[in-house]
């Protein structure tokens, strides 16, 4: 047997990953041995930190596995190229990670944030939420932020010591970022000026990388032209211009257009977030911070964009919504999602023993409507429309 030394590395287990955190995250960041915890205690894993455990929890839940089949924008049966939740929320975490690395901040945890943001979403995007929040309207209504913390604290099952996914209340709380105060649950109070770094940088991230993606969808859709989106953002006028400047004649050149569009959206998103990091951390700098605590009670939000790009950003924001977003087939996208998502309430309201059997046995403990959009949330596109199909008697799809 060979003789170990204390020169011989120790496996890089929790213990020795928490030491690398205490010497390289900054002293404002979370990290993971100061955890309040989670609802249910459970020994602490051998070889993960606690949000890494969290990350790899939410990775293998069932609601996670179903991005894959809801919609982000497009519905998900309109092509392979389109992003999906999933493909969007992995786009987040690599554009949280990147930036939560270069401002020392716990990566793990915005890593684990960025992939559960949206597990609470229905199917058909916004345009699902909105119609059970319409829907829901007597009973509750319903919000997605509210339906995340839902899905990993009640809805997903993956111990018989408790429901949920029994995340660290640092996470559990970060996921509810848009929540009013009339809407702050009381576990949580008193409700923090605002959220941690992390929660504020995977805010940035999520606006980021959708707006990016955004871009690539609406020209492969045909919704708007390069022309127009150089016209209508200063943004979009800067990258292309910095992509002139490094691959000269190539956009001229090319009859490639989907590379043309993505070399100039890669500079886009690359320029958003080399500025973000520079700003922030120039801003967490000047704010004196000592602890996470401290950012929460800061006087502003610590995480954003320069005042050179914020205003570049938000006109990029601006063409999206007007050209994109407001696009009359997405409106009438709208009408198929209000009309799928009513028909199939009615129906579970009339027939619950439809639903899974749990969820039958759930309605008895929160009420049937509260039960049936649950149920109703948790499904894919292409189940939802499987499902009106089915109460319908085969009407034809939008």
């Amino acid at each position: 047997m060979t003789n170990r030394d204390s020169t011989t590395p120790r496996p890089y287990d929790r213990i020795a990953k928490e030491a690398a955190e205490a010497q390289r995250l900054a002293p404002w960041a979370l990290r993971s041995e100061s955890s309040l915890g989670r609802r249910w205690p459970e020994p602490a894993p051998p070889l993960r930190t606690e949000y890494e455990r969290d990350r790899d929890r939410i990775t293998h839940s069932a609601a996670f596995r179903r991005l894959m089949f809801k919609s982000q924008v497009f519905l998900e049966r309109e092509g392979d190229h389109n992003r999906t939740r999933l493909s969007h929320s992995l786009e987040v975490a690599q554009v949280a990670r990147s930036i939560a690395t270069a401002l020392r901040l716990n990566e793990s945890f915005c890593e684990a944030l960025a992939l559960c943001h949206d597990i609470g979403h229905p199917p058909f995007g916004h345009r699902g939420e909105w119609a059970l929040d319409r829907l829901m309207e007597p009973f509750g209504g319903f919000r997605h932020n509210a339906q995340v913390l839902r899905v990993v604290d009640v809805l997903e099952r993956r111990s018989p010591d408790y429901a949920g996914l029994n995340l660290t209340r640092e996470v559990r709380e970060s996921l509810l970022k848009h929540e009013k105060d009339d809407d702050w649950p009381d576990e949580f109070r008193p409700k923090p000026r605002w959220p941690f770094l992390e929660a504020q940088l995977v805010d940035l991230a999520d606006s980021t990388a959708y707006q990016m993606h955004d871009i690539e969808d609406g020209l492969r859709a045909e919704m708007f032209t390069e022309e127009e989106l150089g016209e209508g953002s200063g943004l979009w006028r800067m990258a292309r211009a910095a992509v002139v400047a490094r691959h000269p004649g190539f956009l001229e050149r090319s009859a490639d257009e989907n590379l043309r569009v993505k070399r100039v959206s890669n500079e886009l998103l690359g320029r958003c977030i080399h500025d973000i990091i520079e700003h922030s951390h120039a801003a967490i700098l000047a704010a004196d911070l000592a602890s996470p605590a401290d950012a929460r009670a800061h006087a502003g939000m610590l995480v954003g964009h320069s005042a050179e790009l914020k205003p570049l950003v938000a006109e990029l924001r601006r063409f999206l919504f007007e050209r994109f977003y407001r696009h009359p087939y997405l409106m009438r996208f709208k009408e198929f999602a209000d009309a799928v998502m009513e028909r199939l309430f009615e129906h579970y309201r009339a027939h619950p023993d439809e639903m899974a059997g749990w969820y039958c046995d759930w309605a008895r403990e929160v009420g049937l409507e509260r039960a049936v959009c649950d149920w109703l949330a948790g499904m894919t596109d292409r189940y939802a429309e499987s499902e009106f199909e089915r109460v319908t008697e085969g009407v034809d799809r939008a």
